[in-house]
């Protein structure tokens, strides 16, 4: 396909590409696919590659809206077909799918333009701004079009409308550049290293084309582009806590924004980036913190803390549905104003181009002391950490904390180093005591929903199905079906926000038997916390299930909010929730 790096490969290529990903069921055939569409790409075209098949044209951290509405989407289609908006309206009513639309509208069979040429008119149209933006958006969309077959204009519709949803992890993505190079699996565990450190799937594409294994054992990190965060397991009671970790440190658990904290300085500016926990770039939403954490005395720093709004009339943090109102795009001032955000540092990861993630926690909590002292301002500090060898010391300062309206504590090994995206017992949270039952809360992920029966009928849904991630299997899988927990007005902003991400089928991502299939399925997107009585062993749910083994259950599950600030694979995992079940049964 190319020699010597030169740019041949065809856009109507990787669309076929595409069309085979999504009719692919299994993984491994998947792997598959994308490795030979791999190797077939030039050094920069595996970078582009990257990123469009994960329905964007940058890195996930960058989350760029080409902010093109449905209805402009069904008059560029229109006007492209030569029929009245009624009838796209139409056919996108019936098959819910805009790309689907297109290709059925368009019926042009070839494309000539290549891969480059089709991303770098993406980007154009992403980046037109200003008076008349969005008719501009709209010409250059249609010309684009125009040029290119009906499968193309299928995937290139779906990239600009968000919904390209093909059904595979960043995971696959670095299975099938190992696949790429051995055939196997055998340098994913490299490439996912390299991908922890600097999460830029494009970049550690391009790096494996163009450096090999080499480069890639030899990434780090880079200022500005997130680190993947360390996760934490979760025990409910501070005895299981001492039993699994001896000697330990605690710290609050603030419900607030997580925030990975980037600050790089030069002699011409000073660069300062707030990533999500979800590594999403949340940098203008904190103009407040930003002017403070410039000041800090260093030249480059990557940190980590919980950004929470703090009520200074009655010295109390505000609830998680409070902090995060100031998650947004405009009146971002006025917010910083009314709102005032506190930052409170946990962990430093990287000073002054030098890593610290290989440093033990006792060593990083003492550097980043030294870098936070002088400051003398309430809203940038350290959280407080105390230290811990006995469960009924460890008890009481958890339930001084919950007495102060925390969620409880995060309990670290201070012998242990950090390690980027993974979730293991060097941090455990503690949030509440159980005796026999769950009285905690669990995130999951929202997979469909059920049409409303008596007084919600009206409002279309009455109940929706939940589910939890396994990353091993790379599969959202069942765990509820939720009924309670909303008043009225909620239940009709759930429907609204199900309208958004419905799909006509069962997501290949998602492990559902027969009988809890919803009415209407929707993109495992929306992330939210559910309360629940206790765990239960169920056969009719597919969570932790195996031929041996049932699947694990909530009982009595009701909604208590959303969680905006987690992606779905934040939510809680299967490993997690078999801890819970297991400590639950310890307890009772």
């Amino acid at each position: 396909m190319y020699e010597h790096g030169i740019i041949s490969m065809k856009f109507i290529e990787v669309a076929q590409a595409f069309q085979n990903l999504e009719q692919e069921p299994s993984r491994i055939g998947m792997t598959k696919i994308l490795a030979q569409l791999f190797a077939q790409s030039s050094n920069s075209e595996i970078q582009i590659i990257c990123y469009l098949s994960q329905g964007s044209l940058f890195p996930a951290y960058l989350d760029v809206q080409f902010q093109i509405a449905q209805k402009g989407m069904v008059a560029i289609i229109a006007e492209l077909a030569g029929k009245p908006e009624s009838v796209i309206q139409a056919d996108f009513k019936e098959m819910g799918d805009i790309g689907l639309v297109v290709q059925k509208e368009w019926t042009q069979d070839t494309c000539d333009l290549t891969v480059h040429q089709v991303y770098e008119t993406l980007i154009e149209i992403a980046h037109i701004c200003g008076t008349g933006s969005t008719e501009k958006k709209s010409a250059h969309l249609r010309a684009l079009l125009k040029q290119v077959d009906s499968l193309s204009a299928k995937f290139i519709v779906r990239i600009v409308a968000k919904t390209l949803r093909l059904g595979f992890s960043d995971m696959t993505v670095l299975d099938a550049l190992s696949w790429m190079e051995t055939g196997d699996k055998t340098l994913s565990k490299d490439l996912e290293a390299a991908y922890n450190v600097c999460a830029d799937l494009g970049l550690v594409a391009h790096t494996m084309k163009d450096e090999g294994i080499k480069g890639i054992t030899s990434m780090h990190i880079k200022v500005g582009i997130p680190i993947r965060p360390a996760a934490a397991e979760r025990l409910t009671s501070a005895k299981a806590v001492i039993e699994r970790l001896g000697h330990c440190v605690a710290q609050p658990k603030l419900d607030g924004f997580r925030v990975q904290v980037h600050v790089k300085k030069t002699e011409t500016k000073t660069d300062v980036h707030f990533f999500s926990r979800n590594m999403l770039d949340m940098s203008d939403m904190f103009p407040d913190l930003k002017k403070i954490v410039s000041q800090l005395p260093v030249s480059s720093l990557i940190c980590e803390g919980e950004a929470i709004v703090y009520d200074e009339e009655t010295e109390s943090f505000l609830p998680f549905q409070q902090t995060v109102k100031r998650k947004r795009k405009h009146d971002v001032d006025q917010m910083s104003v009314d709102m005032p955000l506190r930052l409170y540092l946990f962990d430093i990861l990287y000073l002054d181009g030098k890593s610290l993630l290989d440093e033990t926690h006792k060593t990083r909590r003492i550097i980043l002391n030294d870098v936070v002292k002088h400051q003398n301002t309430d809203a940038l500090q350290i959280v407080e950490e105390k230290p811990f060898s006995k469960a009924q010391d460890l008890e009481d300062y958890f339930l001084l904390n919950i007495q102060a309206g925390l969620e409880g504590l995060v309990v670290k090994r201070e012998d242990a180093t950090y390690q980027p995206g993974k979730r293991n017992f060097n941090w455990i949270k503690l949030k509440r005591e159980a005796h026999g039952s769950l009285i905690d809360t669990v995130d999951v992920v929202i997979l469909g929903y059920y049409g409303g029966r008596g007084k919600r009928a009206k409002f279309g849904i009455g109940a929706f199905l939940v589910g939890i991630y396994n990353p091993e299997k790379e599969q959202f899988q069942t765990v509820a079906k939720v009924g309670t927990g909303m008043s009225d007005d909620e239940w009709k902003d759930l429907k609204k926000r199900c309208e958004h991400i419905k799909l006509q089928h069962q997501p290949k991502n998602v492990s559902c038997v027969k009988d809890l299939y919803p009415d209407v399925w929707v993109s495992p997107e929306l992330v939210c916390v559910v309360k629940s009585d206790e765990i239960t062993l169920s056969p009719a749910h597919t969570a932790g299930k195996t031929e041996g083994h049932p699947g694990y259950a909530l009982r009595f599950p009701r909604f208590v909010s959303y969680r905006s600030d987690k992606s779905a694979q934040d939510a809680t995992s299967i490993q997690e929730l078999k801890h819970l079940y297991a400590q639950q049964k310890i307890q009772s």
